[in-house]
């Protein structure tokens, strides 16, 4: 049975049309300081847990921005103190495995086309090259984020029209085999379609086009940010248990909730469990991304059903009783998504009454920091972080009062 806050966060984020209609930069939308760089999952207790992948990204994002001449010189600022890091969801904004966001930096922003004033936000995926998101500090990554900020930017914009709803192309990529979080190629392709056909003699940029069209995750940010979106307009219902925040930083794992919004509840974080090649198990970063999101909100690894060679793919990894997780821990259905017996909405009071919780798929980095991505798997998140937050809504509860009045 369904508690009644957690139906009415529920119903409040089903009635979101996210829609992606252009691009602002951090400092623009969110008013993000320059010396402050955003990054993933909930906050570092201090420099020194900074994880490697996350401080090379932030030191490539450092010297982009202008706030050091070296990407050594970065690490000495970021260690005094001089650049600060902060989670990105705090301020509306998700982002991948361990790319951070500058205030100079373009973001995706999608905004729900019915009521107009929730808004999330999300950097451009740096597809098949050297990314940010991989956790390098090299100087490909940096002349990738640069060409990724203007060229490809500006083919993306030319492209966007009037706005490009969001929820339909996720539904379109369901039913065609997608999970909507490691594995989009339908809704990637849809999307590329929607923007050449938008754009004035299709994508003239030949190398952009080129990347655009071999980069299906170009979908996956903007998702994140409809998700986002949605989530936000499920804040602030009073006693509502509906995960509205997760994520990982590499050390630490956790979420948010409807009823508490601003408020993490944290775990270390494990690696997930996936095949690692020839590299050795302790080469693996603790989950980290906010793409923990998806999942979270009822897509990704939870709806492999309906994504017959990501659940191949991730086999050996997954729990017996992933369809029944699915249909236990979600609340309801979205209009768009009817027709496919697909629950979303995860809530931490039915977690809680299963003694488990959602089951994440990621990728995974090496936490050296040397070699990147060195696989993909799936995280369970931790069971107590679910708890924990139920004991924290019961606490929050106004008291009755044994006055007779």
């Amino acid at each position: 049975m369904t508690h009644p806050a957690d139906r009415l966060a529920f119903d409040r984020a089903m009635v979101t049309q996210p829609v992606w209609n252009r691009f602002n930069t951090a400092a623009e939308t969110i008013g993000l300081d320059e010396n402050v760089l955003l990054h993933a999952g909930p906050a570092f207790t201090d420099t020194t847990h900074i994880t490697q992948p996350v401080l090379n990204s932030a030191c490539v994002a450092a010297v982009y921005e202008g706030l050091a001449a070296g990407f050594d010189a970065a690490e000495a600022m970021i260690h005094a103190g001089e650049i600060v890091l902060k989670p990105a969801q705090d301020h509306g904004v998700v982002t991948p495995l361990a790319a951070v966001v500058s205030a100079s930096m373009p973001l995706h922003l999608v905004y729900d086309a019915w009521r107009g004033k929730i808004r999330a936000f999300a950097p451009i995926n740096g597809g098949i090259r050297p990314s940010l998101r991989s956790g390098l500090r090299t100087q490909a990554v940096l002349e990738h984020i640069r060409w990724l900020n203007t060229r490809v930017r500006d083919a993306l914009q030319a492209g966007i029209g009037e706005g490009i709803a969001l929820v339909p192309l996720a539904a379109d990529g369901l039913r065609g085999g997608d999970d909507c979080h490691g594995f989009t190629p339908v809704a990637g392709t849809a999307l590329v379609e929607e923007i050449r056909g938008r754009s004035r003699g299709g994508i003239a940029d030949d190398e952009v086009a080129e990347f655009m069209a071999a980069s299906p995750s170009l979908f996956l940010n903007l998702w994140m940010a409809a998700t986002k979106c949605m989530m936000v307009a499920a804040e602030g219902v009073s006693g509502s248990g509906l995960i509205t925040a997760a994520g990982g930083n590499g050390r630490d794992c956790g979420i948010q909730i409807a009823g508490l919004p601003g408020r993490w509840f944290t775990a270390p974080a494990d690696a997930p469990r996936g095949d690692l090649g020839a590299h050795p198990p302790d080469r693996a970063l603790g989950a980290i991304g906010d793409s923990a999101v998806v999942d979270c909100f009822g897509l990704g690894a939870i709806a492999f059903a309906h994504s017959p060679k990501q659940r191949s793919a991730m086999a050996d990894y997954l729990p017996d009783n992933l369809d029944a997780l699915s249909r236990d821990l979600t609340v309801g259905a979205h209009p768009y998504f009817r027709g496919l017996d697909q629950g979303l909405g995860c809530s931490v009071r039915q977690a809680a009454t299963l003694e488990a919780a959602p089951i994440i798929s990621l990728g995974i980095l090496d936490r050296n920091g040397i070699e990147g991505r060195i696989g993909g798997g799936v995280f369970s998140l931790p069971a107590e972080v679910c708890s924990e937050a139920v004991d924290a809504l019961s606490a929050a509860a106004p008291r009755k009062s044994n006055l007779v009045q």
